[in-house]
């Protein structure tokens, strides 16, 4: 019964804010839902950094999910639970853009292993595998995993870079159900998602759970590593292997695009 209290309280609260205009409800609603926020702000998995602090990341997540409130539409039956992480991915990926904070070195072994990937991929066909990786960078397989851990935010945001240049849009917003958008807007994502769709499901099933996991069930790289028996190391790994790889494919398909501008 108290959570079916609470359900009826919060159902009160929308309507009393996309109704009425009530103020009020709408703080409370910001306060209600300040987790996920925190949540959001969390689960990046970002290495401290002089550009930002851990209060910046939350206050980024908060203004995502202020424009979550401001947009969502509790009529349509899509839980605000499932909605707002989006905004809120979007708001935070968005600030760090504009900060251009990752270091050049990170952005250059970033672009090595994109790089030594799609050699590989192109020369046999499918996709790298560890040893063979190792073998084409000359280093240890130690050393691999710590350069996959050390690219995983970097090559997240380039992700990020390339998707919103396709379309402004973002990772998981692009592959969210999009009706009620713009059609020209509608358009590019129905385009950029049936891209995404593809590459996701040619990457190999451990590293296509870790970003359904990440993205869409919004588990952390921890709790994913509990999933699939692995440690946090490991599954960032994984998370960082599968972004690069979406990048390769959605490269491709922009020179495509681009020459056909």
């Amino acid at each position: 019964m108290p959570v079916l209290a609470r359900t009826d309280d919060t159902r009160g609260l929308w309507e009393r804010y996309k109704k009425r205009g009530d103020e009020s409800a709408r703080r409370e609603l910001i306060e209600r839902y300040a987790y996920l926020a925190k949540a959001g702000a969390e689960r990046l998995h970002l290495p401290p950094h002089a550009a930002f602090t851990r209060d910046d990341l939350y206050g980024y997540a908060v203004l995502g999910l202020i424009d979550a409130i401001e947009k969502f539409d509790p009529d349509r039956g899509r839980p605000f639970e499932a909605y707002a992480p989006v905004r809120i991915r979007g708001a935070i990926s968005d600030a760090l853009r504009g900060l251009d904070w990752l270091p050049r070195s990170v952005r250059q072994n970033e672009m090595r292993l994109r790089e030594a990937m799609a050699r590989i991929e192109m020369r046999e066909g499918r996709s790298a595998t560890d040893e063979e990786l190792c073998a084409e960078l000359g280093i240890s397989e130690a050393e691999l995993g710590e350069l996959l851990q050390a690219a995983n935010a970097s090559a997240q945001q380039s992700l990020e870079e390339m998707i919103s240049e396709m379309g402004d849009l973002n990772f998981a917003g692009t592959l969210a159900d999009n009706s009620g958008a713009d059609p020209e807007r509608a358009a590019e994502n129905s385009q950029v998602r049936r891209l995404l769709v593809e590459a996701i499901e040619e990457l190999p099933d451990n590293e296509k759970t870790v970003i359904s996991l990440y993205y869409f069930e919004d588990l952390t790289l921890k709790e994913i590593g509990r999933v699939l028996g692995v440690t946090e190391s490991r599954a960032c790994q994984l998370h960082t292997r599968a972004v690069l790889k979406l990048q390769t494919r959605l490269a491709c398909w922009l020179d495509v695009m681009f020459m056909a501008a």
